[in-house]
């Protein structure tokens, strides 16, 4: 049976009805591990205001691959996580190297869900955020990268942009732009902002890392910036923008910190002309690397042995950069 071991750091700020709801804990140490039995769910109250038995709602094991946990504070906010098996086709030296976590904020219509890869060996504390494409949170390629990039140390955390709602591959194209207006760029940026909120209380308040990252790909690489923008700094440290669709040039004065494009020359989704005049109008130290011969795509869902050639050096650079950015500077 697997079990989870984790301790908390309760907080006693209430929640405004008024506001997306927010998570009830920030974690001192967040490690999953497989067990043979249930152990005990360590916490804390250095406050005196909140109690494991009022914050705690329910622990129930759903089967034998996965355990969820749900958060109560006053106030109603409502934080979930569930233990999920890794892939069957991952080896059990892979499985020990990452733990994956559906997590939920809120409840009922107003939930957002993310998914979370964890570190178990070699966790660097940092946090990054990974913004899909418009396949969503649950595309076995963007976990896939997901679990590669947390492989390497990190916690990365991948919100779900569309409310249960992804764009699928069986759909007439026809339907796209109207699937697509449907997607509020308001609601959009919210659910980004509450998930980095919770970022900045897992990782940064706690002590554990000084930046957050984030990257995406597609959509998600046109929304970095956005994100960029908004944050001014305060709490992302660089960011990774793979192939990024959409992306408002104008937006790119207003980034603080360096960003990493990636891209194909063979992309009329993220044409090279409006990545270099991008890269004239953002901050000193971003960099754009183009893949000659590369379309849409190329580095997180390759079609042939070229392009798994260009998306594994994609990948080291993408590392180098969050590495040298995030780690090196803690």
């Amino acid at each position: 049976m697997q079990s989870i071991l984790m301790k908390y750091k309760y907080t006693s700020s209430p929640c405004s009805s008024s506001s997306a709801c927010e998570p009830q804990f920030s974690s001192l140490f967040f490690c999953l591990t497989l067990k043979k039995e249930i152990i005990a769910v360590e916490s804390s109250d250095p406050v005196g205001k909140a109690r494991p038995s009022s914050i705690v709602q329910n622990i129930s094991v759903l089967n034998s691959q996965r355990l969820s946990l749900s958060f109560v504070k006053d106030g109603g906010c409502k934080v979930s996580c569930s233990k999920v098996k890794m892939e069957d086709t991952l080896n059990d030296e892979a499985c020990e190297l990452v733990n994956g976590v559906e997590l939920s904020l809120g409840e009922g219509t107003d939930s957002i869900n993310a998914y979370l890869c964890t570190a178990v060996k070699n966790n660097n504390g940092t946090g990054v955020l990974l913004l899909s494409d418009i396949f969503g949170f649950e595309d076995s390629a963007t976990r896939d990268f997901a679990y590669r990039v947390a492989c390497n140390g990190y916690n990365v955390l991948v919100p779900d942009l569309f409310r249960g709602d992804p764009w699928e591959k069986g759909r007439p194209q026809t339907s796209f732009e109207p699937w697509l207006a449907n997607q509020s760029p308001e609601r959009v940026a919210k659910d980004i902002d509450t998930w980095i909120r919770w970022m900045v209380d897992e990782f940064v308040a706690a002590g554990i890392s000084k930046k957050l990252g984030v990257l995406g790909f597609c959509f998600g690489g046109g929304r970095v910036l956005d994100v960029l923008a908004r944050d001014q700094g305060a709490c992302f440290g660089i960011g990774v923008s793979f192939y990024g669709t959409r992306i408002d040039p104008n937006v790119a004065a207003s980034v603080k910190v360096p960003v990493l494009f990636i891209a194909g020359d063979n992309d009329p989704l993220c044409p090279v002309s409006g990545l270099q005049e991008i890269e004239k109008n953002i901050v000193e130290g971003s960099k754009v690397v183009i893949y000659k011969g590369r379309g849409h795509g190329f580095a997180h869902r390759p079609q042939s042995a070229e392009e798994d050639a260009d998306a594994d050096e994609a990948f080291t650079v993408m590392r180098n950069w969050l590495y040298n950015g995030l780690v090196l500077v803690q």
